[in-house]
């Protein structure tokens, strides 16, 4: 192809992914998955250009563009050398004109950064967009840092997170001997710190009330292997997926519960007040992962916000019922917003008789107030809400989380 053909190509594949959007249709990757497919004449070189390109408008701007050549031709007042691929030539684009609709804005929908918390600055903004890390959870009974060391000599890892490491993006870690034997997973370091912050020795019972494809499921029974692990969903396909993964990694504790949707205390009702540790990771925004789905920013409205924070207080109502008097309740989003994190806790938890925030032992992060802005590092207990990590500060994906103790 050549790269006036390539441009007209993102231009087709944008659209998709406008389309999608609008209709809360497929993702970003399972449409340039599909679309790559049916354009089998494309070669590798070709395939990587395209999508990098679409990918590009896709980061570039936060308000939903007219359709795909809009948001191409956005780019391309910012880019000479892709303004002058827009000549007619071949199977590329036609030329610009002068009163055509042009994507404009920053990287965020006006309606979204009114919201976020003060502290987002352009570098905190502009790290939503960032090409996210590859970054693995390992289990130390099965490998440590020197065998990672010695496998990949450009390694990291976390200072604050035990069993955190992390590769340049592009490795090939599912080649390797360590990952086929369930030594390694891929987990970024945000979800691993809530994992970490559901850490209680002792636990015999601990519930994921919204355990999903079961990332932190199996990061919870590795870190606690004597715990009697309970995945509960309301997805039958989610904690199916959760299946490969289980036999990777070897025998566990876990037992997979499904639930059914606005009914699911017909099931959990019978661990009521039995729980040492609830996690209740939260459907919402995804505000804090739009470095991996740039285009669920376009899928966001205030209603669709709305109904999601009115689910998290209802998740988050049905844990508090499940923890033990002692317990401990982990409430986590991948959002940034205050709405779904620091307000929710404040609705939800905070002040109610019998809980409290307990955030001593967390070692990473910024503690947020109870209005979302940043709270006092000093001084974590009576007004701090929770913890939020962020690209730009913390080099994760965006997170909410708290720890909330039920008294005993």
């Amino acid at each position: 192809m050549n790269p006036s053909a390539r441009v007209q190509a993102a231009i087709d594949l944008v659209d998709a992914i406008l389309n999608a959007a609008r209709g809360q249709g497929a993702s970003a990757d399972t449409l340039a998955r599909n679309f790559f497919r049916d354009r089998r004449y494309m070669g590798s070189g070709d395939r990587r250009a395209v999508r990098d390109l679409a990918y590009r408008a896709v980061r570039r701007f936060g308000e939903i563009p007219d359709n795909g050549r809009a948001a191409m031709a956005g780019l391309a007042r910012e880019d000479a050398a892709l303004a002058v691929l827009f000549d007619g030539s071949g199977y590329g684009p036609a030329p610009l004109g002068d009163a055509e609709p042009v994507a404009t804005g920053g990287v965020i929908p006006g309606w979204i950064e009114s919201r976020l918390p003060g502290l987002f600055d352009a570098a905190e903004k502009h790290a939503l967009l960032d090409r996210a890390a590859l970054d693995l959870r390992f289990d130390p009974q099965r490998t440590d840092r020197t065998a990672l060391s010695a496998q990949w000599p450009e390694i990291e890892f976390s200072d604050a997170l035990p069993r955190a490491a992390r590769l340049p993006n592009g490795t090939a870690v599912e080649d390797s001997a360590l990952w086929q034997q369930g030594a390694i997973d891929v987990q970024d370091w945000g979800s691993q710190a809530i994992v970490a912050a559901c850490d209680v020795p002792d636990a015999t019972l601990v519930i994921d009330l919204c355990a999903g494809a079961g990332g932190k499921t199996l990061a919870l029974s590795a870190m606690l292997p004597e715990a009697r692990i309970i995945a509960s969903d309301t997805s039958r396909d989610r904690l199916a997926a959760m299946e490969p993964r289980r036999r990777r990694a070897g025998p566990d504790s876990i037992e997979t519960l499904l639930l059914d949707p606005r009914r699911e205390w017909e099931k959990l009702e019978a661990f009521a007040g039995q729980a040492d540790v609830v996690l209740v990771d939260a459907p919402c925004s995804g505000s804090g992962t739009w470095r991996r789905n740039p285009e669920t920013r376009w899928r966001l409205t205030p209603e669709r916000l709305d109904r999601l924070v009115a689910e998290q207080a209802r998740l988050i109502e049905i844990a508090m019922r499940l923890v033990r008097p002692g317990g401990t309740l982990v409430y986590a989003v991948c959002s940034l917003l205050p709405d779904e994190g620091a307000r929710q806790v404040a609705r939800a938890l905070y002040g109610q008789p019998g809980w409290h925030i307990s955030l001593e032992h967390m070692n990473i992060g910024r503690l947020l107030g109870l209005d979302g802005e940043l709270a006092d590092a000093g001084d974590p207990a009576p007004q701090s809400a929770g913890i939020l990590l962020t690209p730009h500060h913390d080099g994760t994906d965006g997170f909410f989380f708290t720890r909330a103790m039920r008294s005993c």
